[in-house]
């Protein structure tokens, strides 16, 4: 039973982190109007965010690759709920915006880490399931925190909504120290690992994948409050709904990826869950305006977008098991580069009042990346079946 605890505190880590990098777009209306600045600004915190941390994930791997898991994991919990509650006070959009950058920074070690480290903990043919349930913190981050971060902001305020989200970090950080044994430790990283990396053509087909399915996404989800608000008039209730729809069926998607694994392979599960979120944001691009299409591609989109991550992360970890730790760093690190991207685009859509085109642009760079793992499994095919 003890074996068990580990990988579940490891899993509410994320629930954190994913927190703490997506909570402004919980409360960006709430946001503006306290900090006095417009959407497109409250949208920047996530994408400045995302740049520190896409930048932030492989340096860190590599200057903490010596340090005992537990003290750089449970040390990382500390210094988000530090910045949190010193966001819960700052008294301007600048000073919550630094505090972020410097949050963010640190926290960019915490979920390819945490990957990393549940691979220490289970046997080798449970790695890809364990990978894939350590993630579903990100699911439950959008599922059950996000909803609770909008409620929270629209009845308390949004310093208050910190002040929880730092609560949140300290008590989970507090489980991590006690139940996540000491000693632990990966293969130690050099720079040249980041080189071997560089030169497999398949780490970098993976990675690429990820940086556009989430560049499209992105595009859209950071907007998705405001995007209600204009596009069908909905209430703060209704955009809860929503995102507890997308997390809800992310957390479905990421058990079932979980499951279907083994018998289906990394690659077709891949598939199945990438053709879902095409679904699902097409649907969002073709009814924006109405709840019904909406909420059905809501439904479809976040049916696949944490198993996406999980199956991706798997992919690296099975591509080359000895450069896991590196490999899943620049994953995590090319996933805040795609949500840089697509934040960054979509907020100059938004700006520009081009709410609708949005979605098509979230549409075309989720078809690239199906479209890049479909050629990337015929090449492995036919390699596998040359003599």
């Amino acid at each position: 039973m003890r074996r068990f605890f580990p990988p579940v505190v490891l899993m509410l880590g994320n629930i954190a982190i994913g927190l703490s990098i997506l909570g402004p777009a919980g409360m960006l209306s709430e946001l503006a109007e306290g900090l006095d600045v417009g959407i497109h600004a409250t949208g920047l915190l996530v994408t400045y965010g995302a740049v520190v941390l896409c930048v932030s994930s492989p340096i860190m791997a590599w200057l903490t690759t010596r340090i005992d898991r537990r003290v750089l994991l449970v040390g990382t919990l500390a210094m988000l709920a530090a910045g949190q509650a010193a966001s819960a006070l700052a008294p301007n959009y600048i000073v919550v915006l630094a505090l972020r950058l410097v949050m963010l920074a640190v926290a960019a070690v915490y979920t390819p880490q945490a990957a990393a480290t549940v691979a220490l903990i289970v046997p080798v043919k449970q790695r890809p399931s364990a990978i894939a349930f350590v993630f579903l913190g990100w699911s439950l981050a959008i599922a059950g925190g996000l909803p609770v971060v909008t409620l929270l902001a629209t009845h308390f305020g949004w310093r208050f909504a910190f002040a929880a989200l730092a609560a949140l970090a300290a008590a989970i950080a507090a489980l991590l120290f006690v139940t996540l044994p000491a000693g632990l430790q990966g293969k130690p990283l050099s720079l040249a690992s980041f080189g071997t990396i560089a030169r497999s053509k398949r780490i970098v087909s993976i990675l690429l994948v990820t940086l556009l399915q989430t560049s499209g996404q992105f595009t859209v989800f950071i907007y998705l409050a405001p995007l209600l608000k204009s596009l069908a008039g909905a209430g703060p209730g209704v955009v809860s709904v929503f995102f507890a729809l997308y997390g809800i069926t992310g957390l479905c998607g990421n058990v079932i990826a979980s499951a279907a694994v083994t018998p289906l392979g990394m690659q077709k599960t891949l598939a199945l869950f990438m053709a879902s979120t095409l679904l699902g944001m097409a649907l969002w691009a073709v009814g924006a305006g109405m709840l019904t299409v909406t909420g059905a591609g809501i439904f479809f989109w976040g049916l696949g977008f944490a198993a996406i991550n999980s199956m991706q992360q798997a992919r690296l970890a099975a591509a080359a098991p000895d450069l896991a730790s590196a490999s899943i760093a620049l994953n995590t690190s090319i996933l805040y580069t795609g949500q840089a991207v697509g934040s960054g685009i979509g907020g100059l859509l938004f700006a520009a009042g081009y709410l609708h085109t949005m979605g098509f642009v979230g549409v075309a760079f989720v078809a690239a990346a199906c479209v890049l793992v479909a050629a990337t499994w015929e090449r492995r095919s036919r390699a596998a079946s040359a003599p």
